[in-house]
C-alpha cells in the first residue's frame, strides 16, 4: 500500500498515519484548509508530517467551504455536549467528506498512489452521513468508475466499523503524541474540554485506559455530557418500547 492520508491533525488521522508509517505504508499527508475556525489542526498536521517525514500537502478550499454552512466555518456558536445530541447537527459540514475525498482520489491517481486513507469511525456515524459505512463503500465504488482505465486506487478507512476507543488503542500501540494532535472546535489556545470532539477525545482515552496528555480547560464537563447522552438513550428506547 502506498497511501495518501487525509490529514486533518486531529487524534484520529494522526493516529492513522503513525499506525500507516509503522507499517511502511504512508507515501503523504493531504489536508485542507477550507476555512475552518480551527485551524490550529493544519499547524499539527504539519508537525506530524515532519515527524513521519513525509510529503505534507495543504489545499486551500476556503472558496468553497464559505458556501458550506456549519458552527466549523461560520459565526455560529459551537455546541457543547456529546455527539449524540441533536444540536451537534450545528457542526455538519455539507459534503465535506464527499468533496475532500474527490480531491484526494485525483492527487492520489497523480502522484501514483494507490491508497487513500480516512481515519472515519464508528462515533462519527451518529450525525455525520459522509462517514458511514454505506457512503465509504459506495465512494470508492463510484472512484473505481471514476478513475476506470486511468488508475487504480483504492479507499481504506479501517475505523469505520470500529470506535474511537480502538483509534486510542492505536495511539498508545504506535507511540502517537496525543498532546500534539488537536482536535477541538473551538479553536482556543487548548483544547476546550466541552466541545462533541473534545468529549469524545476524552470519553474514548478515559474507556481505553489511556492516559491522556492533553490539557484542557474544562476536565469535568465530559462526565456529565457522557451522562446526558446516556440518559436520553435510555428514555428514547423506553418510548420505543411503549
Amino acid at each position: 500500500m502506498n497511501a495518501l492520508l487525509i490529514c486533518s491533525g486531529g487524534f484520529d488521522s494522526v493516529t492513522l498515519a503513525y499506525r500507516l508509517a509503522s507499517e511502511g505504508a504512508l507515501s503523504a499527508l493531504l489536508t485542507f484548509d477550507y476555512g475552518q475556525r480551527h485551524k490550529k489542526e493544519i499547524d499539527a498536521a504539519r508537525l506530524c508530517a515532519q515527524q513521519l517525514k513525509v510529503p505534507h500537502l495543504v489545499l486551500d478550499i476556503g472558496h468553497i467551504g464559505r458556501q458550506l454552512s456549519s458552527a466549523l466555518t461560520d459565526d455560529i456558536d459551537v455546541p457543547h455536549g456529546h455527539y449524540s445530541e441533536e444540536n451537534m447537527k450545528l457542526t455538519v459540514v455539507p459534503n465535506r467528506n464527499a468533496i475532500m475525498l474527490t480531491i484526494a482520489f485525483g492527487v492520489a491517481a497523480s502522484r501514483g498512489l494507490d491508497t487513500v486513507a480516512l481515519a472515519v469511525h464508528g462515533g462519527d456515524h451518529f450525525i455525520y452521513p459522509d462517514c458511514r459505512p454505506d457512503f465509504i463503500r459506495l465512494f470508492a465504488d463510484m472512484q473505481a468508475q471514476a478513475l476506470d482505465g486511468v488508475a487504480e486506487v483504492g479507499l481504506f478507512a479501517p475505523y469505520v466499523h470500529t470506535d474511537k476507543i480502538e483509534i486510542a488503542r492505536d495511539a498508545a500501540r504506535f507511540n502517537v503524541p496525543i498532546a500534539e494532535t488537536w482536535s477541538c472546535y473551538e479553536g482556543g489556545e487548548l483544547h476546550c474540554g466541552r466541545c462533541g470532539t473534545c468529549v469524545e477525545r476524552i470519553e474514548a482515552m478515559t474507556l481505553a485506559g489511556i492516559v491522556d496528555p492533553t490539557p484542557y480547560l474544562d476536565t469535568q464537563f465530559w462526565q456529565t455530557a457522557v451522562a446526558n447522552s446516556a440518559l436520553a438513550n435510555d428514555k428514547a428506547n423506553a418510548k420505543a418500547d411503549d
